[in-house]
């Protein structure tokens, strides 16, 4: 069995639907266009009229067209993406953070749809949908064989309509079938609260078109409950990531005005950037500063980021930004490692093409693509460890992730530890699905039982934190021929 195959329990994100990377949204193409190779193209006709003239029924050229695109940028890596009329509205609608569907994010494998999280107050979350369910069919329609887009384009539709969808949840050996009812979902990508006087941890669950606004909002009134805070946690454990110019604005709340958040290098010249900590590098068709309502203790209350393996790009942005500056302490399990950036260029009025044009890199130069960002101090999910951690995967276990810094060679002694380590795992998970419901699902984010939420307390006030003894730091290895 492949290692993909083995791959289960609480798995971090990879390519979700809908707008969860970092984007940067342009509303032009280039205007130059490279020269055609005309053989290949010559080739590629000469298929298309076979496929008209000789295959066993009538294929729509319009259907043929499109599918050559999506396959065409589907091979680059796992986050370049052909959006067409139905898809490209779904993205505008993921960004603003509202639309119609079920609410989960998801991704996939093994040819189905892998839950990853159902969204907050959901109709899936009503529904009882778990990280990790499977879903194997959407009505009466197979996932298997489905691009990512046709499933999620299945169980999107009209507000009050109906899908049925086909769970199965492996740790529990069983297969079921869930109705679920439509509605418009608006996810709330901000939380914040006191914990304690003088602490107070903000979440951040995506960055979207709201969430600066949101966050502006919240903090203030952290402040106007309690202005004297001591600390604040910043939570971007299972962040997938979101738009680029909200990740600058949440840095620069935090940082000096004018210093690097963020830089892009690609192939041209606008891929070559640098993004500050000032108005104009996050702003984006914005009148005014969002941040300039900010209470000024927030450029120095002392301030930890707990990130995991499911934090990934825009949140990597910010943690990367907060730790090369010195402005916190990171803290958690090395993150998911998507360190490209992705830029929407319309094909016409309701069509458009995703694509990667850049990587990104920390203050401090280095790249985050397939390594993600190494806490300071490392923290178990758990106060017994994290058991599961090493079953996760991150950028660097995607086919055709794009490398990032030159991977190390497999070391095959390595390679057998880690194999024993992930068969233990999956053992303590099949034990661990026999326990009662109740005692399966993980703390909540924010509880008074969040772990690595105590920890992150503890560290700020200055007493004794639970480092782990088993996590350490995951490194690219070098691809191999299979």
């Amino acid at each position: 069995m492949s290692q993909k195959a083995k791959i289960t329990g609480w798995i971090a994100v990879g390519a979700l639907a809908g707008a969860l990377t970092t984007v940067s949204l342009q509303t032009v193409a280039r205007g130059a266009v490279a020269p055609l190779p005309l053989e290949e193209l010559q080739q590629l006709a000469a298929v298309f009229g076979m496929i008209k003239s000789d295959y066993v029924e009538q294929v729509e050229e319009k259907k043929l067209i499109t599918d050559a695109i999506s396959g065409m940028v589907s091979s680059l890596d796992p986050h370049s993406q052909y959006f067409d009329k139905k898809t490209y509205k779904e993205f505008r609608e993921g960004t603003a953070g509202r639309f119609v569907g079920v609410g989960i994010e998801i991704t996939q494998e093994d040819g189905l749809v892998r839950v990853v999280s159902p969204i907050e107050g959901s109709p899936a979350d009503r529904a009882g949908l778990k990280p990790g369910d499977l879903i194997t069919r959407v009505d009466d329609t197979a996932i298997k064989g489905l691009s990512l887009n046709e499933a999620v384009k299945r169980m999107r539709g009209e507000p009050g309509t109906k899908v049925v969808l086909t769970i199965l949840r492996r740790d529990e050996n069983r297969t079921f079938p869930v109705t679920i009812i439509r509605e418009e979902i608006r996810t709330q990508s901000v939380k914040a609260k006191v914990v304690e006087p003088g602490y107070a941890w903000v979440r951040l669950s995506q960055f979207q078109e709201r969430t600066v606004d949101d966050f502006v909002t919240k903090v203030q009134d952290l402040y106007k409950r309690d202005p004297h805070l001591k600390g604040i946690v910043l939570d971007l454990r299972n962040d997938p990531g979101g738009l680029l110019d909200a990740a600058v604005a949440i840095s620069a709340a935090f940082l000096p005005e004018g210093v690097t958040v963020v830089s892009t290098n690609g192939q041209i010249e606008e891929s070559k950037a640098v993004f500050k900590a000032r108005p104009q590098d996050y702003m984006r068709r914005r009148g005014s500063d969002p941040l300039k309502g900010l209470p000024a203790a927030l450029k120095s209350v002392p301030l930890v980021v707990l990130v995991n393996e499911g934090s990934a790009s825009a949140s990597e942005i910010v943690a990367g930004a907060l730790q090369d500056h010195k402005r916190a302490t990171i803290m958690g399990s090395q993150t998911f490692g998507k360190g490209s950036v992705q830029t929407v260029r319309p094909l016409g009025p309701d069509t458009a093409l995703k694509i990667t044009t850049a990587l990104y890199y920390t203050p401090s130069g280095k790249t985050i693509q397939a390594k993600g960002i190494v806490p300071d101090i490392m923290i178990d999910d758990t106060a017994e460890g994290s058991p599961y951690a090493v079953l996760r995967m991150r950028e660097a276990d995607l086919d055709k992730h794009l490398s990032g810094a030159e991977p190390e060679n497999k070391n095959p002694e390595l390679e057998k530890e880690l194999e024993k380590e992930r068969e233990e795992a999956l053992k303590r998970l099949e034990a661990e699905a026999r326990k009662p419901e109740s005692q399966r699902r993980p703390p909540e984010y924010g509880s008074d039982k969040d772990f690595p939420l105590l920890q992150a307390l503890a560290k700020l006030k200055g007493q004794p934190v639970k480092v782990s003894k088993t996590l350490v730091e995951r490194k690219e290895v070098a691809k191999t021929d299979e």
